[in-house]
Formats: structure tokens, sequence, C-alpha cells
């Protein structure tokens, strides 16, 4: 997989306000992109104290999307990024997505900060709830899937990755959301097939119709599985983060003054 480092660093520091950090998501994340994806930045930004003191808060939330036809690069990205304060309570409603932002392995930008953040989440803010977010995005993805016709391997895939994924960080309490290096664990022999279709291109990237009984029996499989290991998980009900997190809000605010 060949990631765009330089230029895509080059647009991140662009960006309106200092990143805490920028890192890819999306199907470069988890380990499927076509030849033709496009980049999924997602990161953190800090405000600096006169955006957010007054009575009307902006820019909690920036989106930037290149146009391919007219970028230099000819990169098809997008960044979305929120400013930390709103990061942070989102790590604290047990939000699987900015987890799987926060600790991607395929980083952008970084700080000091950031790997503090990641060492505070990893300890104070991940708990057995967070298998509701994969349990409720696998049915979503499912539900998708079942109803297309035909039926793309794309959507299986992302059933087949919120689920390990999950399954996973009720069992370990780590994050890994890459689909190939999940199946290293899981070994289920139908990954490597579903991924090559869908590397293949829109020829072969739906499923036949005889395979859907099976992947059917696997979601059902799957999502039990995950309902188990939630019941069994030692993970904590709620987390414990929320003082750090304020501590280092706080800092990164003050040093922006």
């Amino acid at each position: 997989m060949h990631l765009p480092l330089d230029i895509l660093q080059r647009r991140a520091k662009a960006h309106p306000f200092p990143l805490l950090f920028a890192t890819i998501s999306g199907a470069h994340l988890y380990g499927f992109p076509s030849p033709d994806s496009d980049f999924d930045l997602r990161g953190a930004h800090i405000l600096p104290p006169r955006e957010v003191l007054g009575l009307s808060i902006h820019n909690e939330t920036i989106e930037i999307s290149s146009d391919p036809g007219t970028d230099p690069d000819r990169l098809e990205f997008d960044i979305v990024s929120h400013d930390v304060k709103k990061f942070l309570q989102l790590l604290l409603k047990k939000n699987g997505y900015v987890l799987e932002q926060l600790f991607s392995p395929l980083v952008v930008l970084t700080s000091p900060h950031h790997e503090e953040l990641k060492a505070i989440a990893q300890k104070g803010c991940i708990t057995r709830h967070h298998s509701h977010h994969y349990l409720g995005f696998a049915d979503t993805q499912w539900r998708l899937f079942e109803k297309e016709n035909p039926r793309r391997v794309k959507p299986l895939l992302y059933v087949y990755r919120v689920l390990l994924t999950g399954i996973h960080l009720m069992q370990t309490g780590r994050i890994e959301a890459n689909l190939l290096v999940l199946n290293e664990e899981f070994k289920l022999p139908q990954i490597p097939d579903l991924v090559a279709r869908k590397l293949a291109g829109p020829e072969q990237s739906t499923l036949p119709e005889g395979d859907f009984a099976f992947h059917e029996s696997e979601f059902q499989r799957l999502e039990q599985q995950l309902k188990d290991v939630l019941e069994r998980s030692s993970l904590p009900d709620s987390a414990t983060a929320q003082p750090a997190l304020n501590d280092l809000l706080l800092r990164l605010r003050l040093s922006s003054i």
C-alpha cells in the first residue's frame, strides 16, 4: 500500500488551526483500499482561547476536501477534525470511531500530546460499552448489504471488520481496525477472497447469490460471539479518564495563549 505521506503532511499542515494529530482512517486503515480509494484524514485541532471563550463557538468541526480535478497532485482526500474539547468529549462517550482515529498506526502528523492522549485513552477511556458501538455498526452494515441487488463485497467487509474489531477489543482492551491483521488471529478463510474481490475492481466486487446464506450464518455467529465476550470481558463499565483529559485540555488551551 503506497501512502503519499509527504503530500498528505503538507495538506494537514495547511489546516487553519494547529493539529494535535492527524491520522488516516477509512479503507486504508481497514486494510482493503481500492487503487482509487481516497484518503480519509481524521484528527483533532486546537482552537485558540479567543475562539472558545465567547458566546458562540465556531469551527468545532472542520471538513476540508480536495478537488482531484484541480489538485496539482491529483490527490483525492478529505480532512475531518474536531476541536480538542469535542474530541475528548467523544472519547468519554464510548465512541469507537474516535478510538480508531486516535490509535490509527497510519500517522500523518503527531505531537507529544498525541502520545499522551493515547496513553490516557488506553488506560481510562476503553470500556465494555464500546461493544455496543460495534454491534450497532455491524447491524447497520449488514442491513445495507442484505438489501442490495446485486450485493457488493464492500459492506460485507465492513461487517466482518467491525465485528472482529469489537471482539478483539473486548478480549484484549486494544483497538485493531485492520481486517487483515485481525484475521491473523481469527483465521476466517473467506476474508482473503473477499478482500481480493474488492481490490479487483467493480466487475469482481459483487457476491455470488449462492454465497449469501454462508455469510448470513457467519454474521450471526460473530455477532453472538461479540455478545458472549462482552459478558466475560474484564473491561470497566465506565471511563475514568475525565480528570486527566480535563488537565490535558487546560494545558493545551493555555499553551496557545
